[in-house]
């Protein structure tokens, strides 16, 4: 059985202020050209759907082609709502879907969805399980004490029989890590709340294989076919050098899968540029890439520039940052490298910084743990 793997669609995002909508369109068209070459019966979209929880009318009318062009491929579609997206927004008319062959886990319901298909070998079950927070799940396992995200993941799995002489995948979007190592992050994806939003990779043992979604660089994390199929689109500047891609799997008899990284080619690529204006607006140099790129460009002149942008912009229309490396600039260089050392601490370490600061203590267990839970009922605001 193939089954296509993807997520974090983002429908509807904004980068640097460039509607990415007509880009979006482009690489759903070069999806289902993949879908149409390699023929698989379903597709697994894990999570982030739209960008935000209430998506723009372009990003809707767009994911409602996208649906339907699938549709009439005959293949069945698998899809659970990640945390930038509405999970109720995402349910509607899911019940009336279900007989097309739509599946949609939007909120967590007390119970992991699951839909079972066939093929040569038997049965497949694929179980949906949702962007959870521990408190989404806390009122479903009155008994159990939920307060991390890795106690709730393990609550929801824990109340289904999982047959494991039989082949089983899980789609879902969290946030994946294996004993000490996390899977390579970029700028445009949510910062970990002091690591409470970590959950390790073995809670997943009885899946064959687990398809990820929240992370926008495709990678394994743990076993080979525990994966993240990463973004179809670059979302930051962060994810210049990232190679996007759908994910096929090719399950065999119980056990035995496979799996193929099919690259995406994009409309417009996102790039980053260095060196003098002279050298960057020369003929010679820019018809070597595409001009219409989203570009970052670094200016080293020191002489002054009088409308660097206007000029730069008359070759890349589709610039989107603009900075200089020289000796001016390099004034203010341990204030860049504070600024960035904030941006890298999670809300908790910050916190915890500030009260040190304040108090001339550090925080006590209990104070942290208060913290950590105001925090964790926050997440869904702060991404």
């Amino acid at each position: 059985m193939k089954l296509l793997h993807t997520s974090d669609l983002h429908i509807g995002k904004r980068v640097n202020e460039f509607s990415m909508i007509e880009d979006q369109e482009y690489i759903l068209k070069e999806i289902l050209k993949i879908v149409d070459e390699h023929q698989p019966q379903g597709i697994l979209i894990a999570g982030d759907i739209y960008d935000k929880g209430v998506p723009c009318v372009e990003g809707v009318i767009l994911f409602d082609w996208f649906l339907t062009e699938l549709h009439k491929r005959e293949l069945a579609i698998f899809m659970v709502s990640g945390n930038h997206d509405s999970s109720e927004r995402i349910n509607f008319g899911g019940k009336i879907m279900e007989e097309n062959q739509i599946y949609i886990a939007g909120a967590f319901e007390g119970k992991l969805e699951k839909v079972t298909l066939t093929d040569e070998h038997g049965l497949v079950n694929i179980y949906l399980m949702p962007f959870v927070k521990p408190a989404m799940v806390r009122r479903y396992f009155p008994d159990r004490e939920i307060t991390s995200y890795q106690e709730a993941v393990e609550a929801v799995l824990d109340s289904v029989i999982i047959d494991r002489s039989e082949r089983n995948l899980l789609v879902a979007h969290q946030f994946i890590t294996y004993q000490e190592m996390e899977p390579e992050r970029s700028d445009s994806e949510t910062i970990s709340l002091g690591g409470l939003d970590n959950i390790d990779a073995s809670v997943f043992d009885a899946f064959d294989y687990v398809a990820l979604g929240h992370i926008h660089g495709p990678q394994k994390i743990g076993r080979d076919t525990i994966r993240y199929a990463g973004s179809p689109l670059k979302y930051s500047f962060s994810e210049v050098r990232q190679k996007k891609s759908v994910t096929m799997i090719e399950m065999g008899t119980k056990g035995q899968v496979s799996y193929e990284l099919i690259p995406l080619i994009p409309m417009r690529d996102m790039r980053e540029i260095k060196g003098p204006i002279a050298a960057l607006t020369d003929p010679s140099v820019y018809c070597k890439g595409n001009t219409l790129d989203y570009i970052h460009a670094t200016l080293t002149d020191e002489d002054e520039i009088y409308d660097a942008i206007g000029k730069l912009r008359s070759i890349y229309p589709n610039i989107m940052r603009l900075d200089f490396d020289n000796s001016r600039s390099a004034w203010n260089g341990d204030a860049k490298l504070a600024a960035m050392d904030v941006e890298k601490k999670s809300s908790m370490e910050l916190f915890e910084e500030f009260f040190a600061n304040q108090n001339n203590i550090t925080m006590t267990d209990k104070q942290r743990s208060i913290m950590l839970n105001l925090f964790e009922e926050m997440v869904g605001e702060l991404s």
